[in-house]
């Protein structure tokens, strides 16, 4: 993959301040090595999808997109929740609780597998610690929420704080992973013939 020449390292590194490069690196090294193929022509990613408000709160340009597979077109979208794929919590939970799970160490989470058409959540564990959080959370305000909780907090959607207050709720009534991943099992949903994702 081709990209721009930057300049200088500390020149780069400056570019680079404010926008989540991590992730996006980790997002590009995944479409990689991915057994699919990918043709990318242009990616809008870093400064390119970035705008600045009156007060220099950053937003995204776009938060989301839908590919139609069958022409390969590519159409900003935004997703509600009637619209996300299944046992979102779980997986809101799984990114959140990653960072604890020495198994996950700087690894994008994939759940798609487009080969079979199946959701398949790996199972992660969480600590006590999380809980803890999770029941400070809780006694949090909507304001304290999204200032907390968001490393942009001028550019969540308008469900991010009840979404994290879901997530809580998630963890505070299953504080022990082995009850979400019993032996250490992923999480399989498949798509039936209507379109309903369920629980294999």
């Amino acid at each position: 993959m081709q990209h721009a020449n930057v300049g200088s390292r500390s020149e780069s590194k400056a570019k680079l301040e404010g926008y989540s490069f991590p992730l996006c690196a980790k997002i590009v090294e995944t479409l990689q090595k991915s057994k699919e193929r990918f043709h990318v022509q242009t990616l809008h990613v870093l400064g390119q999808n970035t705008r600045w408000d009156s007060e220099g709160n950053a937003y995204p340009i776009f938060n989301g997109f839908l590919l139609e597979t069958s022409t390969g077109s590519v159409i900003p979208t935004s997703f509600d929740r009637t619209s996300r794929c299944p046992d979102e919590i779980v997986r809101r939970l799984r990114l959140t609780a990653c960072f604890e799970d020495p198994s996950w160490n700087s690894k994008l989470l994939e759940t798609y597998d487009t080969q079979t058409d199946r959701f398949i959540i790996a199972p992660c564990s969480w600590t006590k610690r999380l809980l803890r959080f999770a029941l400070k959370v809780q006694q949090l305000s909507d304001s304290e929420i999204l200032l907390s909780c968001s490393t942009s907090p001028f550019a969540e959607g308008p469900d991010f704080v009840d979404n994290e207050r879901r997530l809580c709720d998630y963890l505070i009534q299953h504080p022990d992973w082995r009850e979400t991943f019993p032996m250490k099992q992923p999480r399989v949903f498949k798509r039936t013939a209507g379109g309903i994702w369920t629980r294999q």
